[in-house]
């Protein structure tokens, strides 16, 4: 899952993690194991061989588990298929999780082998290796696994397996039916997906998705998340003299890019962040019970501007989960000429601002791009979408190159829907306190797409600890977490679905 960690874990890094009371699961020790018989497959999404011998993997845990699973060919990496017996008189729940990661460095690593997972325990600031059979005395759940992809995203997968395992050897059914996708190309932006969906629509039916991908809040309480935003981008280039000039024979006469690129910037935003395209905004109302919830979600903005040091916030909304709720707009890169040791005397022949926009379901990505484009010309730019030629060069000033990114839609669910309900009610019956809502997280997934063609509700249910370093080195799940995640499993397979 894409930026949903440096946004979440900066509100309370440093307070350490509020570990929720629950026993010991059973199956912890099989599942740290189990976990380490995964990843010990490398999983990165470049390499298709690998990633084959990871859906090899799943395919034997799966069967053992007795579910009927399939393989879907897409335009590259396989997708996972697995089903449990399917009971025309019961809802379906849709579990998606991915089994790829990240490219590993195993020099920035604090161990030999990424892939090699390694038990430790903290001494002060340091994280130690301690023997694996130490899980065969007193287990302290404070120690974590270290290896790529324990907690993005193998590690739930595994847990969601022995979950199944304890729950099935209780002589329990579940009270829907299961299916499991499990994506091999979420680190790519998963962009087989879609097409796919398409393809095997009938195979994905379901009454519910719920996404396990990420970390908690870090509160360290259960944690919903009712969508994730959705971007699209731009790229605008501004120009001068077709070649650069000497800045001391024409820095009075050549016109600047860089000079009509900051104007045009600086006409997107107020000073206090606001976006001044007309429009930009339409069709976002905050009521009442929206502004109660998203006050709700434990923050400290203290922290968060200490972390980040920032005097002022952005005004976009009162508070950090406020401002999700709109779509932003980011520069996120800007070029023109040379700078530093490089640096020379000239007027340049260009300027590039690549900008970013965050979209909520209420501002689709191409409405955005369309308004932006209508305020430059109302500004009195000349619009194109290729590199300008010589006559238009000649004709027009305030040139400015208009180049468009593919749109990824945001996606959002109801928080009083009855499926929202029924895992609120879920989670506060297991872990015997209120969970986290969180209305919609800034950063974008990219199942986005898979999600809006389905059309069924879809709600993030995270399970690992928030400073679990994925994408990073030393990436690690905490023990408290796989028992967190064992515990809510099994709480769903034993929650009653069938008001949905």
């Amino acid at each position: 899952m894409k930026n949903l960690l440096p946004l979440s874990l900066l509100l309370f890094l440093g307070m350490g993690n509020m570990l929720i009371a629950q026993d010991i699961h059973p199956a912890i020790v099989n599942t740290v194991r189990e976990i380490k018989n995964f990843v010990a497959i490398p999983n990165d999404a470049e390499q298709l061989d690998d990633m084959k011998d990871n859906i090899i993997w799943l395919k034997k845990a799966f069967v053992r588990r007795g579910f009927s699973i399939m393989e879907l060919p897409t335009s590259n990496v396989p997708l996972f298929f697995a089903s449990g017996k399917i009971k025309e008189d019961r809802p379906t729940v849709l579990f998606y999780m991915h089994f790829d990661g990240q490219a590993t460095d195993p020099s920035k690593w604090d161990q030999t082998n990424p892939y090699n997972v390694v038990l430790k325990e903290k001494n002060g600031e340091q994280w130690n290796a301690i023997d694996e059979n130490a899980l065969n005395n007193e287990l302290d759940l404070n120690w974590r696994i270290f290896g790529r992809s324990v907690s993005d995203d193998k590690g739930p997968i595994v847990m969601f397996l022995n979950a199944y395992d304890q729950f099935v050897a209780s002589g329990q059914t579940p009270g829907f039916n299961i299916k499991v996708i499990l994506d091999g190309e979420e680190e790519k932006s998963s962009k087989p997906l879609p097409g796919a969906v398409e393809k095997y629509r009938e195979l994905f039916e379901a009454d519910l998705l719920i996404i396990n991908d990420g970390p908690v809040h870090p509160s360290g309480k259960p944690t919903l998340v009712y969508g994730c935003r959705g971007i699209t981008t731009l790229k605008l280039t501004t120009y001068g003299p077709v070649k650069p000039q000497h800045s001391g024979h024409f820095g009075n006469y050549a016109p600047n890019p860089a000079f009509t690129l900051s104007r045009m910037l600086s006409a997107f935003k107020d000073e206090n962040g606001k976006v001044l395209v007309p429009g930009y905004h339409d069709g976002i109302t905050l009521s009442p019970d929206i502004k109660a919830a998203l006050a709700a979600v434990p923050e400290n903005t203290e922290l968060l501007k200490e972390r980040q040091q920032i005097a002022v916030p952005e005004a976009v909304g009162s508070s950090y989960q406020e401002s999700l709720q709109f779509p932003s707009l980011n520069v996120r890169g800007l070029q023109s000429a040379w700078t530093g040791s490089e640096a020379r005397t000239i007027v340049p022949e260009k300027a590039v601002a690549e900008l970013d926009l965050r979209l909520v379901p209420e501002t689709p990505g191409q409405r955005q791009k369309d308004l932006i484009r209508t305020f430059l010309q109302d500004q009195g730019y000349y619009i194109t979408a290729e590199e300008p030629s010589k006559e238009i060069r000649m004709a027009h000033p305030n040139i400015v190159r208009f180049e468009e990114g593919s749109v990824t839609e945001a996606f959002r669910t109801a928080m009083n829907s009855k499926e929202a309900l029924w895992l609120q009610n879920t989670l506060r019956t297991a872990f015997k306190e209120e969970p986290v809502n969180i209305r919609i997280m800034g950063g974008t997934v990219p199942i986005s797409p898979f999600i809006n063609t389905l059309k069924i509700p879809a709600i993030i249910v995270p399970l690992v600890n928030p400073d679990n370093n994925q994408h990073s080195p030393n990436e690690n799940l905490s023990l408290e977490r796989i028992n967190y995640g064992l515990h809510l499993y099994e709480a769903l397979f034993s929650s009653d679905l069938t008001g949905i």
